[in-house]
């Protein structure tokens, strides 16, 4: 399973994820910093984390001056703690980012479940919502249903070993967190440990 932090770091066996309205890591600064390595990346939109600097137009034409479709996918906007609104706001822009070239990955909030999910729409799904909603059967079901399709997996906010440990476990593909942003010396070697454990734990089922 890849692990992409919202900071670069020596090893790439760390991957990255960037953000459009982000300040601390533009994509010009990543590629400057990876010259010589091959890092995993992918985008998020920002909304959540930064909502007054997001604007559709502004990502889409974001997407466009990067034009690097080696990124696992770029994330449509979405609406926290509320699947209706995410399907209304993200519709739109899974299109405008595949029609880019980039894989699009769609945000499963609260109340998603699989016969709810607009499956042709996009490539990957995004595991995001409350911490009760993220270790959910329902979840766990499109995750399940997203590999059978042959679609990417990725859960946001992990930023612990048992997180980490419950998306390996339910299929997830990738994963992400700021824990390293915030102490990078410890938790990149946390996280090192995390990916060298992965092969030798058991998984017993989801934990909290």
């Amino acid at each position: 399973m890849i692990y992409l932090s919202g900071r670069i770091v020596d090893d790439n066996t760390i991957g990255v994820m960037l953000s459009y309205n982000a300040n601390h890591l533009t994509y010009d600064r990543f590629v400057d910093y990876s010259k010589g390595k091959k890092y995993d990346w992918a985008m998020d939109n920002g909304c959540f984390s930064q909502p007054n600097k997001y604007s559709d137009a502004g990502f889409i034409n974001h997407l466009t001056n990067i034009n690097d479709h080696s990124a696992l996918f770029a994330v449509a906007p979405d609406v926290l703690g509320d699947n209706v609104g995410t399907k209304i706001r993200s519709i739109p822009m899974l299109r405008k980012i595949r029609e880019l070239g980039y894989k699009a990955a769609y945000v499963i909030q609260d109340g998603e479940k699989v016969n709810t999910v607009c499956w042709d729409e996009l490539d990957c799904i995004f595991v995001g919502g409350t911490t009760q909603y993220k270790l959910s059967q329902d979840a766990e079901n499109i995750v399940k249903e997203a590999k059978n399709k042959d679609k990417w997996v990725h859960m946001g906010r992990v930023n612990t070993w048992t997180r980490f440990k419950n998306a390996k476990y339910m299929g997830c593909d990738s994963a992400d967190g700021n824990c390293i942003a915030f102490a990078p010396d410890i938790n990149t070697k946390l996280v090192l440990s995390w990916l060298n454990n992965l092969e030798q734990q058991p998984f017993l089922g989801l934990q909290q």
